[in-house]
This record gives C-alpha cells, structure tokens and sequence, in this order.
C-alpha cells in the first residue's frame, strides 16, 4: 500500500533513518525530522545520514526536514523513532499541531524517566485516549535494515486495522512486519532486552563464555514473562519476535550498543566513560533502574536486573554482580 499522504518520521538517530528508508524504498514521500537543524542541513546535502549510517544513501522519497509546525498538519501517519528520555517532549512538540486523523506509531524501547510508565500510556496522556496508536519493535539492527538485509518485526496496536496498515507501509521483500494486539507485551520485550544485554556484555567482558551467555538469555527471559505477564502482557508475546528474538539478537552480537557498554564496563571503564565510547544513547541505562524500581514495587524477582542496576548504582562491582546470582540459593528451573 503506498501512502496517499507523506508519512513523518521523528528522529534521525540511526534507527529512525533507518525505518525512514524502510518506508522511502516503498515508494512513500517521507518526511524524516531531525532535532539539530546543523544536521539536518547536512542529511540535505550529502544525501545520506553521514554521522549514523554513511555508508548508505538517501532514497529519492527521502526528505530531511526541520520544521514540525509546517509538516505535522500535513500528514495522517507519524513515526516517532527518539530515544524514550525525549519521548513525552517529542509528544508534546506535535501536539498542537496534529488533526483528528493523525495515527502515532513508535520505534522506541524504553519505559519513561522517573515514572516507569509504558510509552503508550505516556502518548495516550500527551495525545488522548482515542488515538489510533502503535509499537513497532523487534530483532533489528539499524545498519543492517538500512542495507537492506533480510529483517522481521512485530507491529502491535489495540485496533487490528491499523496495525495491518502499518504492515502495509513498511512490508517489502527484505523487511517483514507480523502484527500483534499486545502493545504491553511489545514494548516490556523491547525495554527488557536491553537491561539483559547490558548483563551479557559484563559477563562477555569477563570471560565468561557461552555457557554463561547462554544461561543469561534463558534466565533473562524467565525475568522478562514474569514481568510483562504482571503489567498486563500476553506469555505468547514474549515467545516471537519482540521477546526472544530482540533478547537473543541484543546479548549476542557486538552491534548492539548495549552489550558493548556491558563489556566496557567489565574492562574497568567507568559508566561516562563506556557511554562516551559508544557515541549513542544507551537505552538500557535509564531501563535498568526503572524496570529494577517497578519490580520491587510489584514483588516479582528479577535477580539479573537487580545486579545490573547495582552495578550501574556503584553498589557492586561486575564480577560481585555475577557472585551474588552464582550464590543465589538453588531452586526449580520453572518456580516463579
């Protein structure tokens, strides 16, 4: 299906250009905002993303923009592809500028600062409860979806309707959107992983093998069901694509951001300093203590995101981290 109307994307991170030309490839006029308008004007002129994804070019459908006040009025499908800290602000940004027609998707993962809230009930308090909104999450590396590789996501929303029109936008021969009704299930798997992957790299960084790696995917996933199920998510979710397959592709491959922050924290880098070298929001940072603070407050165990967190806190070091789940009194595999 190709857009009768340009399509926005909000957010020209990696990820976000890369969804942009997901969306660009199939022929639709997009739209695709940045925040700094020095970079902005550079994405105009090179034709590409030279500071996140240089290596390949902008699609003729492509067009960055700087301007929200001229462009949100204009459009009926928006994407919003920022970091979950900027979230509620983005929200707020196209907010008096919107029309009764317009449909909020998002690509972010993440739980909002301070208030744990999902990010659909962040836009349902900026945008209102009867918005069509939706999730796109998934195993999905941006470099990789902006060359084209082979990619399957989830798309998730509460109306079946637009789920299936998202999927109609951004399926192609290389890119393949499932649909879902779970939009709480979407984004715990998407917030969860990364906190896991930040564990994986700690122990990748010690030398722990792929025994350990392999125990902490398992168990990391256990934690993630236990958590999703008790805010509202369905176990199935957490099984597909937007769960196991986000878990896995995060805490095994080097191009996640979050796994290489865990291995630099493990080589004795201090938290500014892992950040610095990664050179990009890593998202589960902020998901670790927020994820941390929400299962206390619900009493569910989750003893990997409790040591990451600690370890974020300054309350152990990494190799005491990977001690206190190694002395952890033995139970059975599937206890609660």
């Amino acid at each position: 299906m190709i857009s009768l109307q340009p399509i926005l994307v909000l957010g020209a991170g990696s990820w976000g250009t890369a969804l942009a030309m997901v969306l660009a490839r199939n022929d639709n006029k997009i739209w695709l905002w940045g925040k700094n308008s020095e970079h902005v004007q550079q994405m105009k002129t090179a034709r590409k993303n030279t500071r996140f994804l240089p290596d390949t070019s902008f699609p003729k459908t492509l067009q960055p923009i700087a301007n929200l006040e001229e462009y949100v009025p204009q459009v009926t499908h928006i994407l919003v592809v920022v970091p979950s800290h900027g979230f509620r602000e983005t929200l707020n940004k196209i907010a008096p500028y919107i029309t009764t027609q317009t449909r909020v998707c998002w690509a972010t993962k993440g739980l909002e600062n301070n208030t744990g809230l999902l990010l659909h009930q962040v836009a349902e308090q900026v945008l209102g409860k009867e918005r069509l909104l939706g999730v796109l999450s998934g195993p999905s590396f941006a470099k990789e979806v902006a060359a084209g590789l082979p990619t399957a996501v989830t798309i998730a929303s509460h109306s079946s309707q637009y789920a299936q029109d998202l999927v109609n936008l951004f399926h192609n021969h290389n890119f393949r959107p499932y649909t879902s009704t779970d939009m709480i299930g979407v984004q715990v798997g998407g917030t969860v992983k990364n906190v896991m992957a930040i564990a994986a790299g700690i122990a990748d960084g010690l030398g722990f093998g792929a025994n350990t790696r392999a125990a902490l995917i398992t168990r990391g996933l256990a934690e993630m069901v236990r958590f999703g199920i008790a805010l509202g998510g369905q176990r199935e979710t957490f099984m597909g694509l937007a769960g196991l397959g986000d878990l896995t592709l995060t805490c095994t491959d080097n191009q996640s951001r979050n796994r290489r922050f865990g291995y630099a924290l493990a080589q004795g880098n201090d938290i500014n300093q892992a950040q610095t070298h990664i050179g990009q929001v890593v998202e589960g940072v902020r998901a670790a203590y927020e994820v941390s603070r929400l299962s206390q407050q619900l009493k569910i165990d989750m003893p990997i995101v409790e040591q990451v967190n600690n370890v974020l806190q300054n309350v152990c070091t990494p190799r005491e981290a990977v001690q206190a789940l190694l002395s952890r009194q033995p139970k059975p595999e599937l206890s609660s």
